[in-house]
């Protein structure tokens, strides 16, 4: 009979990689599998940089952001060298604000010019400062939670496609195209491809193809304390950005894009996107030079309500869910890898309700 691990994890973006890192160095037997190869652009995890931030739309969220942040100095710790650098974010929005928390509060304009100098959203605006924003080196820690995960004794198989999975009396077995795989919990962090592992929920998850723009480094303007983390909230969607940072441009974004099929690789940026992007950035942050600036398509996995997918599957006690997605899951990295273990150890996470798969039965 083939061995039964303790875990097996479907997918190595940065959660699947937290998770397989945070049981490994808590001594579980663990095998992960990954379609694509290291630093694969196919999914949601690539690129240099990702915001941070405390200022979140509702209180619920404070526990795990807090703990996300806590996350980020661990891995440093491990790391030997930061991945977080705190820049301050300023978020600007039409009407009452949608964004606080931690020690994030509206401010007046006329204080704007001292917490960004560089910034210049639309004069009709109001604003929330943030003074915990930062932004992440995700590349390198992402680099750092699968090459941890090794050494903690992790098995991390890539190129490897998974074709069908089951539960029987208890253990789990996991059919791919290089064999199978028996444990005793599985964990789905498989991103975009979410509904293809839960496919009785596939409703509850739409995919999005989303463009990134960077600009060339070496911009004063660009770099704290002139500018921190940003978001504009304009009608076409959540315009957000983030500072020149640890040898990575300033970057601009926006919430928005078509559906798109995971399965198909992802289209790169078009002339039109990227020049948009870029007159968007220069408006932001006057001075801003955006010629030869970098683009990059990526895939959101959102969910109805915006919130993540984590616990076990309704009627299947081991199988774990690992959905932190709707554009703003890689900050928590380090904190879903983390919940994930506590999960798969029986530890009780009452802390995780708000994000109970259970919801992708009532709502889908």
């Amino acid at each position: 009979m083939t061995a039964v691990h303790d875990v097996v994890v479907l997918g190595l973006g940065i959660h699947g990689s937290a998770a397989t890192y945070e049981l490994a160095r808590r001594g579980l037997d663990v095998v992960a599998v990954e379609r694509f190869a290291p630093g694969h652009e196919r999914g949601s995890s690539h690129g240099a940089t990702r915001m941070i931030r405390r200022a979140y739309p509702h209180p619920v969220w404070n526990d795990l952001v807090d703990r996300a942040y806590r996350g980020w100095d661990r891995w440093g710790a491990a790391a030997g060298a930061p991945f977080l650098h705190r820049t301050g974010g300023l978020y600007a929005h039409r009407g009452e604000p949608t964004m606080q928390g931690g020690a994030s509060l509206p401010v007046d304009r006329a204080a704007w010019p001292t917490l960004a100098p560089s910034l210049r959203p639309p004069e009709s605006y109001g604003a929330v400062h943030d003074p915990d924003a930062g932004v992440l080196e995700a590349a390198r820690a992402l680099a750092f939670a699968q090459s941890a995960a090794a050494a903690a004794g992790a098995d991390l198989r890539y190129g490897e496609t998974v074709l069908d999975w089951q539960v029987d009396d208890g253990v789990v077995t996991v059919l791919t195209d290089a064999g199978s795989v028996r444990a005793r919990r599985l964990v789905l962090a498989g991103g975009a491809w979410a509904s293809h592992l839960v496919p009785e929920a596939a409703a509850f998850f739409e995919v999005w193809r989303i463009v990134t723009l960077t600009a060339p480094t070496g911009q004063t303007v660009a770099q704290p304390p002139a500018l921190g983390c940003f978001s504009i909230d304009l009608p076409e969607g959540l315009v957000f950005g983030l500072p020149e940072t640890a040898g990575s441009g300033a970057k601009i974004g926006i919430d928005a894009g078509p559906v798109w099929d995971p399965d198909v690789p992802v289209a790169p940026p078009t002339e039109a996107e990227v020049a948009h992007l870029a007159e968007l950035l220069e408006g932001f942050v006057p001075g801003i030079v955006t010629a030869g600036a970098q683009a990059v398509a990526c895939l959101y996995t959102m969910t109805p309500d915006k919130r993540f997918v984590v616990g076990a599957l309704p009627e299947q006690p081991e199988v774990l869910l690992a959905a932190a997605c709707s554009g703003h899951g890689f900050k928590f990295g380090p904190a879903i890898g983390a919940a994930v273990a506590d999960l798969v150890q029986g530890i009780d996470r009452p802390d995780l309700a708000f994000l109970s798969p259970a919801r992708m039965v009532t709502t889908a």
